[in-house]
């Protein structure tokens, strides 16, 4: 035996056993039920717009705030201050800079939940958000929440008129989760007289001295945000002189549609932003605590908090249906599930999928419903990435009813064909959701105010069709090819949108490529798995931070479990299956692995809005690694095989 091939098998045989453990590991973690389902993290911004929230419902008496939910805004202020920056901000990201926006909504909830300006840490916070730019620099949706209790002027954040339910299907040329955010927010500040705040409160210590408070306008006279910053100007007068009638009849569709999309959900949207604003627009609606809407609003929201002897925090949303669709492929890739927990996984899942209409009907009128969603419950929001996943982790398991779960396989494969856009991509919830004008309305800085397709999605996508048997001819795969050659970066890469960042959507666009038949020898492959080899780090692994995003190109982290796996993945679908930066990737996960057979992780790799807010999914360190592993060994026995 040569020594070249006694180094591989050794390494086979650590990798085998590191699957082994890993799979153990997640099946240790199966619910009764038959999913897995793990918290889900971000930053501080949840929990400082909770205690904005218990300032709305329980305003102060006399100009004294003494809420009945003392005790737990006190965990949430300890909560807050536990992760502030040693310069007093705070971040939206683990181990990255601090950032204006959620630095000015924790000084807010800090200095009203009672911590007192004089404070060091509201001292070192209050002068970092100065050198930030001021309150003045942070984005519209915290100025809007502010000034719903008159801390920032009225006329000087964007207007979110009701009226525009009334105006055509223009709603839904906005992302889903922008609509889900904007039209209980439209009936909030147009019902709300202004909130109050406790005797003597203001935040006039945190505004820049000498800057403005107007819109930023474009240089020159005729671009979209000039013309959005003049709507606007229209808007507030017409909040002044216009229509009562015309008014009232828009809230009233504004509440039917957020009251319909109540229903069959685990809240609003089944996301925290969505869920805040429609406890606050059936607050003003006259919805009494104790009315049933509004009471199953309020619990849905509070399911969201975790908290313990020593934690509290609140979770963006749930995400089991992800979680387990994720860990199913994983362990159906190693081959280590016993068939009863696949069994039960599968028949979990198979209960999750969508029989009823939501908005993406709106463009798909006459598709028959299908897909999954992200959480426990949400029938209007079904994603084409979960579908896609579902589909994947379902190829591996056998339901307790195969005709049902065959029957709804077709039914998600035809669902995600007709759901490609016009450009040969897939997006997340919608079809050509892409009227790029949009991003310049003023309240469009969540930087999320459309769905696109992109590459990460697409791959996804072509992976899951092609596995369930759509030919690699098929116009929607060629389609799709010709759609990530063409969003291929000049270094090789791909752009990632839900996942960090270009290490996520270059592995995912290989994959697809593959999937669809693409050969290892084309020169696109060929770039990309040179650029994933280019930018491994020294102890082996790969990691990205947030900060791509914003630099608009990769910027290199430490490595983290996610990530190495996911350039793994990358590479050995790039036709890479046996060169030292995977074997040293391999090695860098069989060493980091822990005895218990999971992995730790600092840094965020999910991505919710890019630059605005990141997630941590606590087990894409411990899956991805398993899949990672799984595809390496597949590879390396078809190498000895072949």
């Amino acid at each position: 035996m040569s020594p070249g091939i006694e180094i591989a098998d050794t390494l086979a045989a650590a990798a085998g056993q590191a699957a082994r453990r890993a799979s153990d590991a997640l099946l240790s973690l199966q619910y009764p039920e038959g999913y897995w389902w793990a918290k889900l993290t971000a930053d501080t911004t949840l929990e400082s717009d909770y205690i904005l929230l218990e300032l709305w419902l329980h305003p102060p008496v006399d100009g004294r705030w003494n809420p009945p939910t003392r005790e737990r805004i006190d965990r949430a202020v300890r909560s807050i201050l536990a992760r502030q920056l040693p310069d007093g901000g705070f971040n939206i990201y683990p181990k990255g800079p601090p950032e204006i926006s959620a630095s000015v909504k924790a000084y807010f909830a800090l200095k009203v939940a009672g911590v007192a300006a004089g404070d060091p840490r509201m001292e070192r916070l209050r002068r970092c958000i100065v050198s930030l730019g001021g309150i003045q620099a942070a984005n519209s949706y915290t100025k809007i929440n502010l000034s719903l209790f008159g801390l920032y002027p009225r006329e000087n954040i964007p207007s979110v008129p009701p009226e525009m339910v009334l105006v055509g299907k223009v709603i839904y040329e906005m992302s889903s989760w922008t609509r889900a955010i904007v039209i209980p927010l439209a009936i909030v500040q147009a019902l709300n007289p202004g909130r109050p705040v406790p005797e003597g409160f203001t935040l006039d210590e945190i505004f820049l001295p000498g800057k403005g408070l107007e819109f930023a306008r474009d240089p020159g006279r005729l671009t979209w945000r000039n013309l959005f910053v003049a709507i606007d100007r229209l808007l507030k007068f017409w909040e002044r002189r216009g229509s009562k009638a015309l008014r009232r009849k828009a809230i009233r569709v504004a509440e039917k549609w957020m009251l319909e999309r109540l229903r069959h959900s685990d809240g609003l949207g089944a996301i925290y932003p969505p869920m805040m604003y429609a406890i606050m627009a059936l607050d003003l609606l006259g919805y009494a605590p104790d009315h049933p809407e509004r009471a199953e609003a309020q619990r849905q929201f509070e399911r969201l908090i975790v908290e313990g002897e020593d934690q509290f925090y609140f979770q963006p949303c749930f995400s089991p249906v992800w979680d387990t669709a994720i860990v199913m492929f994983a362990l159906g890739e190693a081959g280590a599930a016993p068939g009863e927990a696949m069994r039960r996984a599968a028949d979990w899942v198979l209960a999750k999928e969508v029989r009823r209409k939501g908005d993406w009907s709106v463009k798909r009128p006459d598709l028959v419903p299908a897909g999954w969603y992200f959480e426990f419950a949400n029938e209007f929001y079904p994603d084409i990435d979960d579908t896609a996943m579902v589909l994947l982790g379902l190829k591996h398991a056998r339901a307790s009813n195969p005709a049902a779960q065959e029957a709804s396989q077709k039914r998600a494969v035809e669902w995600l064909l007709n759901m490609q856009s016009r450009d040969g991509g897939w997006a997340a919830f919608d079809v050509d959701n892409d009227w790029e004008p949009l991003s310049y309305v003023p309240f469009a800085d969540h930087n999320a105010m459309l769905d696109p397709t992109c590459p990460d999605i697409t791959g996804r996508v072509m992976e899951a069709l092609c596995a369930l048997g759509v030919p690699k001819s098929h116009p929607a795969i060629r389609h799709g090819v010709k759609y990530l050659m063409r969003t291929q970066e000049q270094d090789g890469s791909w752009y990632g949108r839900w996942g960090v960042d270009y290490i996520y959507g270059t592995f995912l666009a290989l994959r697809g490529l593959r999937a669809a038949g693409q050969s290892d020898r084309e020169a696109h492959i060929l770039r990309a798995g040179e650029w994933l080899r280019s930018i491994q780090n020294a102890d082996g692994g790969w990691g990205e931070t947030c900060a791509s995003y914003d630099n608009a190109s990769f910027t290199a982290a430490g490595s983290t479990p996610s990530q190495t796996a996911w350039a793994i993945l990358g590479l050995l679908a790039s036709g890479d299956h046996s060169s030292i930066s995977v074997n040293q990737g391999i090695e860098h996960l069989v060493e980091t692995q822990r005895a218990d057979g999971t992995w730790d992780e600092e840094l965020a790799t999910g991505t919710g809005f890019p630059k605005v807010f990141y997630l941590t999914y606590h087990y894409y360190r411990n899956s991805f690694p398993l899949l990672a592993l799984a595809s390496f060994l597949k590879a390396r026995a078809g190498m000895i095989e072949g």
